[in-house]
């Protein structure tokens, strides 16, 4: 993997073309997105939060899977991608916390996965690779060149997909 990396912040997203590898880190119940354009050598890295926007006036839409992944799509095919040659990995969506009584909102990283499933299904981009699920948080490191994603979580072997 490259030296230069950037770094993504929850609700963020950065695109990096060429070489460059892109990090996001805490990735507990939110999901890390690496989108890749093999031909381009084009990719980006989305950090959502929630499954659904439902914020009024919608002022952090890459906070959110449906607008996050939105605005990521029509920024790498502003700079020439193309959706049929997009590629998706994902990692994240964790059950961090147990709640008492089973509520719902517990469990917001399955929501997290089922959401951002529904909506790459949705926008007609290939789901090439997914470590989700489970109870621990994870730093993925994403190689823009290759399209190489690594996940790293405390005590444990880094996963590359």
């Amino acid at each position: 993997m490259s030296d230069s990396k950037l770094t993504v912040g929850i609700a963020d997203m950065k695109m990096a073309q060429g070489e460059g590898v892109l990090v996001t880190y805490a990735l507990g119940s939110c999901i890390g997105l690496c989108f890749h354009d093999p031909r381009l050598r084009l990719g980006a890295l989305l950090h959502i939060m929630l499954p659904i926007n439902m914020e009024t006036g919608r002022t952090h839409p890459l906070k959110y899977a449906d607008t996050g992944i939105r605005e990521t799509l029509k920024q790498m095919e502003a700079r020439g991608a193309m959706r049929s040659r997009m590629t998706v990995k994902i990692a994240g969506g964790a059950k961090m916390f147990e709640i008492a009584g089973g509520s719902g909102l517990g469990n917001i990283g399955q929501r997290n996965i089922e959401s951002v499933n529904a909506i790459l299904k949705r926008e007609n981009i290939r789901l090439l690779a997914q470590e989700v699920g489970g109870k621990v948080a994870r730093t993925l490191f994403f190689d823009v060149g290759s399209g190489q994603g690594c996940v790293r979580s405390y005590g444990q072997k880094d996963i590359f997909f």
